[in-house]
């Protein structure tokens, strides 16, 4: 096993685009891997379809819960055995998915910070399209919803029945979804959601904004809709309550909104130990991929930047000269800590998608702790070669990384990375799969652990 240094300097990593990952322009040097280096990848469950995340309940039990996008949710328990009934179903209240390729599906899962007391869930998953449509002629594609369900008296078994809506918008197209939930250390619910789909936030659904150059979008706007934005809401409401310091509270704009100018923020997560940042991953159009810290108030750019770099709606392949560096109300433009290039950029790439995931604060890998682990979902999307990374967090400014060789994969992770997730004790996992779509059963949830962990337990 090795890790490859990525020499920043007089180069680019680049990535954008729905999924795709690459160094172009860099020099790569192998660097001596010291034990906190050596890393693999440790099976724990499969004979899933599409998982997409993992999420550990605030509880004792241990049990890891797979999100399933085709619309189940599994639990593997303490011993690592896959349960034979799915905690939840609701593939018979969503809207039918493309096999092929969707972005649609159950995409969150968050568990009520009090669930082992309350025993309270939300879920952000698709229906079919309410009557009507973003302008005469056209229909919307979806429905996107957030609910809150409660477990039986089964602790293994949700009640379905037990569904209350707590909130929804109308979707234009089948992409950019977002798709995370995560309650953050404020105990309010944080929800990530894209720019409402299709490409360049200029398609019909997607408002005027204040830059005429783009003639976009949603992300820019903050009073006709929530797309393109991450939302907080307090879940302890009917629906829910706004927390009083949400950035629009008493201001023209939405009050769900905490941050905006995001294109499709699919994984974001906090960081369980230090200043506890919220990061995001955000996809790219087709030059390049971006990871963000996500503050209050925040306006991460999209679509008058992608990246670090003015983006062009009228030929999204290259890049203008000039852009506003503030927003209409004065808010700065927020530039991502790391910027990959897509594999369609034509200066060169290797991903497809960015695939946020999590800060280690775990014990089995030892020197690990503080490094933010992301990966991308693949290197073309034909291919199931998606590859992983590890950042020094730091304040201002980029982040340096290393990309991670794993010792049984030496070349990258051998998958489809979907995404990530990390347990009570802040070790990480990888959800994946070896087919692009949405069909067979080839998901695999796996743990990082140490080379000399051969049961992958940590001992």
């Amino acid at each position: 096993m090795r890790v490859i240094f990525i020499d920043k300097i007089g180069c680019f990593l680049l990535a954008a685009g729905f999924f795709a990952l690459i160094v172009a322009g860099c020099k790569k040097q192998d660097r001596p891997a010291g034990r906190e280096d050596e890393v693999d990848i440790q099976l724990i469950a499969d004979n899933f379809v599409s998982p997409i995340g993992l999420v550990s309940p605030p509880d004792d039990s241990k049990r890891l819960f797979v999100i399933d996008q085709v619309g189940t949710i599994w639990i593997v328990d303490k011993d690592r055995n896959k349960l034979a009934t799915p905690f939840i179903d609701l593939t018979s209240k969503m809207v039918p998915l493309n096999t092929a390729f969707d972005e649609r599906g159950l995409l969150g899962l968050a568990f009520h910070p009090n669930y082992a007391g309350n025993g309270l869930f939300y879920v952000y998953y698709q229906l079919p399209p309410r009557p009507g449509g973003p302008q005469p002629g056209v229909n919307w594609n979806n429905l996107s919803r957030i609910s809150e369900f409660r477990v039986s008296a089964n602790a293994n078994v949700a009640d379905v029945n037990s569904e209350r809506v707590v909130l929804e918008w109308d979707d234009p197209q089948f992409n950019h979804n977002g798709g995370t939930l995560v309650f953050g250390p404020d105990n309010y619910l944080y929800i990530s959601v894209g720019d409402g789909g299709a490409a360049n936030d200029v398609a019909p659904g997607h408002v005027q904004d204040w830059y005429a150059v783009n003639a976009g979008g949603n992300a820019q706007n903050v009073d006709s809709n929530l797309l393109g934005k991450i939302l907080r809401i307090d879940v302890n409401g009917s629906p829910y309550n706004i927390p009083a310091d949400n950035p629009f509270v008493g201001r023209n704009g939405r009050d769900e909104i905490y941050a905006y100018g995001l294109r499709n923020p699919y994984r974001m997560s906090f960081d369980m130990g230090g200043s506890h940042m919220l990061i995001a991953g955000d996809a790219g159009q087709v030059l390049w991929e971006e990871i963000s810290v996500i503050r209050r108030g925040g306006n991460y750019g999209w679509n008058v930047k992608e990246g670090t770099h003015c983006f062009n709606a009228a030929n999204n392949d290259t890049v203008l000269a000039s852009c506003p560096s503030v927003d209409i109300l004065g808010n700065p433009l927020i530039d991502p800590v790391i910027e990959l290039s897509n594999a369609a950029n034509p200066a060169g790439g290797r991903a497809t998608t960015i695939i946020g995931g999590h800060v280690y604060r775990g014990k089995d890998l030892k020197g690990w702790n503080g490094r933010y682990i992301f990966g991308t979902f693949s290197q073309s999307f034909t291919t199931p070669n998606g590859e992983l990374f590890a950042a020094r967090t730091s304040g201002a400014g980029s982040w340096n990384y290393n990309e991670v060789l794993l010792k049984s994969h030496p070349e990258d992770i051998g998958y489809y990375l979907r995404g990530f997730g990390q347990d009570n004790d802040g070790e990480i996992y990888l959800t994946v799969s070896s087919v692009g779509g949405l069909t067979g059963n080839t998901g695999k949830v796996f743990k990082i652990v140490p080379v000399n962990d051969k049961n992958g337990d940590g001992y």
